[in-house]
Order: C-alpha cells, then structure tokens, then sequence
C-alpha cells in the first residue's frame, strides 16, 4: 500500500564545517507544480544544481522555498598584514644624516607605520579543497534538511488520508441514499403523470400524442441510474487511488470534478425535497473532498 504526501512542511538543519557555520531551511506549500526557489550566499551558486536534483528526487509538486545561510569565523577571514621591513630601512637610511646634523629626531614606530606601503594588507585566500570540503559538509546538511521536509509533508499526508477517506465514505453513503430517494421519485412523477393526464384528458381537444410526450419526458426526468452507478465507479476509483498513493493529487482532483459533475446533474433530476437535499449535501462533500485534494502531491 502506498503512501499519501501533503505539500505544506518545513525542514531545518545546521552544523559546522571548518570556520564556518551553516544553516538550512526549507519551506514546502502547495503548487500545481514543483517550483523551487533558491537563496544562497555569495559565492555558493554552484551548489544550486545539487539542490534543485535533491528536490527533484524527494517531491513531484509543490512551491519549495531553500535559504542557506553560511557565517565563518570573523578571525579566520581577517586581512593579513605584514611590514615592508625593506622600505622601513630605507626610510631610516634617508633620515639618518638628518639626525645626525640635528635637523630631526629619532622616528618611533607609531610614526613609521603611518607611511603609506610600511603596512601591506593581503586578503585570507581560502584553498579549493578547503572550499570542496566545506561544500560537501554542507550539501549533507542539505540531505537533512530535505529529509526533515519530506516528514513534514509525509505527516500532513497521513492526515489528509482521513479526511478524504471519511468524504469518499460520505459520498458513498449519500449515493445509497440517493439511490432509495430515485425509488421514491419514480412513484412522485407516476402520480404527477396520472394527475396531468386527467387533467388533459377532462379537457376538449386533448391530444393523446401530447400526452405521450409529456409523460415520456418526466420519465426520463426521472431516471438517475446512469449517475447513480458512475458515483458509485468513482467511489471505488477513489479508494484505489489513495491506496496506491503516490502521485495521488492530481488524480483526485480529477475525480473531484467528475463527482461534482454526476451531483450536479442528480440535482438537475431531483424531483422530490429528499433527493434535493441528498444531491445538494453530495455537493457540499464532493466540494470538501476537491479542496483537500488539491493539498496533496
């Protein structure tokens, strides 16, 4: 027996990978289609082909929402910074005569490191594989988080599969009753012929083919046996779809359709106050039943 799977979740992980720390999250609701939207940091869009086959692996539809935040530590990303002891020297070279005559004093550091190009800043550079390492660190991440998500939707989808299980069991129930109340009719418009025709039959110039056909149209008015038995095919229909699960929403909500299109026309028929009212709660549990379809992958 297969399994349903709803389209609204949340998954989250986080971890830490070298100097940085990382975090997932996922967000998953209802879509015709699978949509999936990426956020990801600078410097990490080459992660977005893995992610999308990831999705592609675990959902069929739904609109999923995918942020990645990365921090690393602020000590592992400071400039570098060395001193050009070449150019120092030579600044104390020129200025020696200067203090030999008197002319100038003794320079301190404080003065020394404020010359432009005695203090040179170089950028930390990450290397590949650190890089790699760290981007495998966070694609496992990534597995979790999607994990988490599908459990999420798995759950949802549990619970949908009672909520529809009890609307196809009231449709069911209604289509008996309707079926009882059809019997009922057909005495309803027997009397209502037989009334209509004394009625012709006590006037001057009544036309017996008139009769005839008047009689014939609300014996067919009458008639809701072909609705009757495709209500009761599409019961069992929709039972087999939600045993086998997967892949199960869009074919429900066709369903949906083809029972509000036989509980339409039962009501169209209905010729007396009880089959109106079976039609019209029919119509009322086939709406619940196309709603909470459309929340299931």
């Amino acid at each position: 027996m297969g399994r349903l799977t709803g389209m609204t979740g949340f998954g989250r992980s986080e971890g830490q990978s070298g100097d940085a720390n990382w975090v997932w999250e996922a967000r998953s609701v209802n879509g015709r289609t699978l949509d999936v939207r990426l956020r990801t940091p600078p410097g990490y869009d080459a992660l977005e082909p893995r992610i999308r086959e990831a999705c592609q692996r675990r959902f069929r539809r739904g609109s999923i929402q995918i942020n990645l935040t990365v921090k690393r530590d602020a000590a592992s990303i400071l400039p570098v910074l060395t001193v050009n002891h070449e150019l120092v020297e030579r600044l104390l070279a020129i200025g020696a005569p200067l203090i030999e005559a008197g002319k100038a004093t003794t320079p301190d550091w404080a003065n020394l490191l404020q010359v432009r190009g005695v203090i040179e800043v170089a950028e930390t550079v990450e290397s590949d594989a650190q890089k790699a390492a760290r981007e495998a660190d966070i694609l496992v991440g990534l597995t979790t988080a999607l994990d988490n998500l599908l459990a999420a939707r798995d759950s949802e989808g549990e619970a949908l599969g009672t909520i529809l299980r009890a609307a196809i069991d009231r449709v069911e129930s209604l289509t008996v009753t309707a079926a009882d109340e059809a019997v009922a009719q057909v005495f309803a418009i027997k009397e209502r012929v037989e009334k209509r025709a004394a009625e012709l039959l006590g006037a001057n110039n009544t036309d017996p083919i008139r009769l005839t056909q008047e009689a014939a149209a609300l014996a067919l008015k009458a008639d809701v046996r072909e609705e009757l038995d495709r209500l009761a095919g599409h019961v069992v229909e929709a039972h087999k779809i939600i045993a086998e699960g997967e892949g199960a929403g869009r074919k429900l909500e066709f369903l949906a359709q083809e029972f509000g299109r036989e509980a339409n026309t039962l009501g169209a028929k209905a010729a007396t106050l009880a089959l109106t009212r079976a039609s019209l709660d029919l119509k009322q549990t086939v709406d619940q039943l196309k709603e909470q379809s459309a929340n299931v992958e």
